[in-house]
Order: C-alpha cells, then structure tokens, then sequence
C-alpha cells in the first residue's frame, strides 16, 4: 500500500532512497545490529544522518530537525525501515530531545540538544524499576532536596544499552505524601556521578540490551530537573505518547514478512501436510499487516490537517508488536531443527539459508521479541487505554 504522494513528496522519497543506497556503512548490515555492534558502530549512521541534517525528522527547525511536512517525516521513517537500517538512538532523539525542547528551560536546551544531535551523548532511560513497570506511578526511587542539589536513591531496572549511556533521564519521587502521579519529577542524570552503579542483565536470547541501575546518595544539580518538581508524571506521558507511536514498525514487519515467504518456500516442500498451514498463517499477518498500514496511512492524513492522533499511538503499539512477535514466532516454526541453535552453539549443518537473519539468529529473533508486549507500556495496559479513550469504559 503506497501513500499517494505529491511531485514534490515523491522526489523527495526518491532522494531518501538513493541517500540511504550511497551512504549506509556496510558494516552495519549484521543480522542483528541491536547487540551485535559496538557502540561507535551503532553511531555511524546517526553522524551521517546528522551531517546531513536528517537526524531528528520531529523536531521543529529552530531546535535542529530539517523542517519536514508530516508527510516527508513519514516517507522518511518508511523508507529508512524498509531499507532495515539502525534508527538513531531512540532515547536520545525520539524520547529525551523533545522532552527538553518542550518543557526544559533555555539553559538546559543549550546544553543538551547540540549533543543529542551529533551523538556526543547517549542516553538511556530509567523509568521502569522492581514493582513498578507498567504502573509507572508506582517509582520508589527517591530524590530529596539537598541546597542546591537532590539527592538520587533507587533502583532501576530493565534499561536499555546503559552500559553506553552518557546520561540518563529518570522519573524520581519527590513528595511521598502526594498522590502517585502527583509526586514525580523528571530529573537528568550524569552516569559518571560516584553513586551510579551499572549491572548487566543477560536476557534469554544470549545478548546483553539491558541492564540494572542502581542509584546510591547520587548528588544531582538541581538545574537538571526538568520543568517544575512534582510535575514529572505529565513530562512522562508526553514521552511515552511519541514512544509508542514509533512501535507500529511497518516496515520492519513487511521486510521480515518477505523474509518468511522466502523461508517457507525454502525449507517446507509444497506437498508437506504444514505447507498449507504456514500460507494460511502468513496470508493472515500480511492482512493484518496491511489493515495497520491503512490505519498509519488515514492518521498521517489525518495529522497533515491538524487533527489529533488520540488514542492512535496505543493502538499502534499493540497490533505493530503483536504482528512482528507472530512473524517472528512462524520463522521459528519454520527453519525446524535450525531453531535449536543460538550465538553460541550456530547450526552445525552451516547451511544455506535465504537472507540474513536467518539460521541461529531467527531463534534470538524470536526470543527477543518477546519483549515487545512488554515495554512501552504493557499491551494490557494500552488496551485499558483504548477502553477509556474510545469506547468511554
């Protein structure tokens, strides 16, 4: 399904192809470049697209985003999907940067934004913590006010790439006695101050993404508090709110779609009884697949005329993670005995298999994909959301 486009928009979406053809590193293209590349390798194409000036499509001009129309930054992130290259760091651009441009002082936008656009800083998250993950009302982690400093300590846990991370932005309490959400500030943290302690966490697929934070007597300037204390919990829903709406992955899903058709015909002969089966399933994501590409397709016209998305980006976030954890789940299926292997033990048969991320690392895959339903706000809890917001329950 292709957005009906402008002269102007199509041109556009031919030099973005073309850019990305020219100038994506080729040691970029690993099976799966999430855990698979160092850190300055992950950096590569975020410095080209900041040279260009590509590198934050959502943010206004004045602030270092290219000053795309609604449509251009949707060409842009279906192309740069497609092509299955490494999107910038999302805490960093997507999540903290517009946090900052929006609710953070002049001070604090001079000295973050710069750096968030070259890559200079990494940025990590520290929102969920033991007990309290999709009720994120439920943060335990302290900051009390010390003269001109708060002082941080908790428990962070689940945070992503930390052991890289410059900074981090964390949702702290700072009023026990409010009510939940009510008592929550936004507070940027330095990873190198004494007190900050990293630990990896190795998930089931063998990588390490995630880690544990600990935070004990960390000494925070209280200039890095965004916006006013106490008022953390709306900072939080903003950012969460552009979060979620990246999760729909439509390109990534078509591109391991393709990849399952190819699979399928490789490793299941036609007269197999489970051939039949496996077409039926795929036959039903792809529908599925195309019924949220309509949906992303109405809601960017839809924003092109000023009107608000709504409820649109839990939405997205359920059936967008839903339909690649299926694909991922029906590969699996797919390569057999090959599904046993993992980075550590690769499939001893080395065999041929159609496109690169198949044979042991479909099995990671799928493994790590599990996860999807999980951050971002639980797929029950996005549910709750769509119950309220649209059917008023």
């Amino acid at each position: 399904m292709e957005l009906k486009l402008s002269k102007e928009d199509a041109a556009f979406r031919d030099e973005v192809r073309a850019f990305i053809a020219e100038n994506y590193p080729a040691e970029m293209r690993v099976p799966n470049p999430e855990t698979d590349l160092t850190k300055e390798q992950s950096l590569l194409w975020h410095r080209i697209l900041y040279r260009k000036g590509w590198i934050a499509p959502l943010w206004p001009k004045e602030y270092g985003g290219p000053g795309w129309s609604i449509t251009q930054r949707f060409i842009f992130e279906q192309e740069t999907s497609r092509a299955g290259t490494l999107p910038p760091l999302a805490f960093s651009v997507t999540m903290v940067g517009p946090v900052i441009y929006t609710f953070g002082n002049a001070a604090q936008k001079a000295r973050f934004l710069p750096r968030i656009l070259s890559g200079e800083d990494w940025w990590c998250q520290g929102y969920s913590e033991p007990g309290a993950g999709s009720d994120l009302a439920a943060v335990r982690t302290r900051a009390v006010r010390d003269g001109d400093h708060y002082v941080v300590n908790g428990h962070k846990t689940w945070t992503t790439l930390a052991q890289h991370a410059d900074w981090i932005f964390c949702l702290v309490r700072t009023d026990p006695a409010a009510k939940p959400q009510a008592g929550i500030s936004f507070l940027l943290i330095d990873m190198k101050t004494p007190g900050v302690t990293v630990r990896p966490i190795i998930t089931i697929d063998g990588s390490h993404e995630v880690n544990d934070v600990f935070l004990e007597d960390v000494r925070v300037p209280v200039e890095n508090l965004i916006g006013e204390e106490n008022k953390g919990w709306t900072y939080a829903k903003f950012l969460l709110g552009n979060e979620r709406t990246s999760m729909a992955g439509i390109g990534r899903s078509t591109r391991y779609l393709q990849r399952l058709k190819q699979i399928v015909k490789s490793e299941i002969a036609e007269d197999d009884p489970t051939y039949r089966d496996f077409i039926r399933e795929i036959a039903r994501v792809e529908l599925d697949l195309l019924a949220l590409e309509a949906t992303e397709l109405r809601i960017v016209a839809q924003m092109a005329r000023g009107i608000d998305p709504g409820p649109a980006a839990s939405l997205f976030k359920i059936r967008g993670t839903e339909i690649f954890q299926r694909i991922t789940e029906l590969t699996h299926q797919a390569i057999g005995n090959d599904g046993l292997a993992l980075r550590e033990q690769p499939s001893s048969a080395n065999r041929f298999m159609p496109g690169p991320d198949y044979g042991h690392t479909a099995t990671e895959k799928y493994l790590n994909a599990r996860k999807l339903s999980i951050y971002g706000g639980s797929n029950e809890i996005q549910h709750n959301i769509i119950a309220k917001a649209v059917l008023g329950l």
